[in-house]
């Protein structure tokens, strides 16, 4: 009976490693298999994830790139807002007094042929005095004609004369004044001018 509970007894054994080789033989196969496809799914994500970083990325880098255009634009519509603010103050003064021109034109008119004696002369030459401190206050200033050289650019020449005893473009007469404002010139003179 112990030689055959000793034969039995590796029989079952043999049995049982066998199906415990097979046993683990499986486990193991099952293991490697889900071991790849954890790894590829790993894979697979960092992939997705690096593929999700390159965009932020580079999203980043076109915010980034039109926020400094952005800054940059509005800087230069501060500058040129800040420019046209500077000009349009001069701007407007050139063109109200330019108009006031005219009625200090027709003043100087009517004291040229009004009578000296009479009260109303008086008045005018108040009122051109007037005149001839607003504009004054303004930064208008008559530009010099009679015995200066001709400048296109502050005169306006509607006559020409020959005359031998005088140099060349040089303003004789004056027909109406001219005024400027600093450099900029609000109404040219109108003159007659020699040779």
């Amino acid at each position: 009976m112990a030689k055959e509970k000793q034969k039995n007894e590796p029989e079952v054994t043999e049995k049982e490693e066998n199906t415990a080789a097979e046993n683990t033989e499986e486990p193991t196969k099952e293991t490697d298999e889900e071991s790849e496809t954890s790894k590829t799914e790993a894979d697979d994500k960092c992939a997705e994830l690096e593929k999700k970083c390159a965009e932020l990325e580079k999203k980043c880098a076109e915010l980034s790139d039109k926020y400094l255009r952005t800054l940059a634009e509005y800087d230069n519509y501060r500058k040129r807002t800040i420019k046209e603010k500077e000009s349009i103050y001069p701007e407007a003064k050139a063109v109200v007094v330019e108009k006031f021109l005219d009625v200090l034109d027709n003043l100087e008119r009517a004291l040229e042929t009004a009578q000296q004696t009479d009260s109303l002369y008086e008045g005018v030459c108040l009122v051109k005095k007037q005149m001839d401190d607003v504009l004054k206050s303004l930064g208008a200033e008559v530009i010099k004609t009679e015995g200066e050289s001709f400048d296109p650019k502050l005169h306006e020449a509607v006559m020409h004369i020959e005359d031998e005893s005088l140099e060349e473009n040089i303003i004789v007469e004056e027909f109406r004044k001219g005024y400027r404002i600093g450099d900029r010139v609000v109404r040219h003179s109108i003159v007659k001018v020699a040779n």
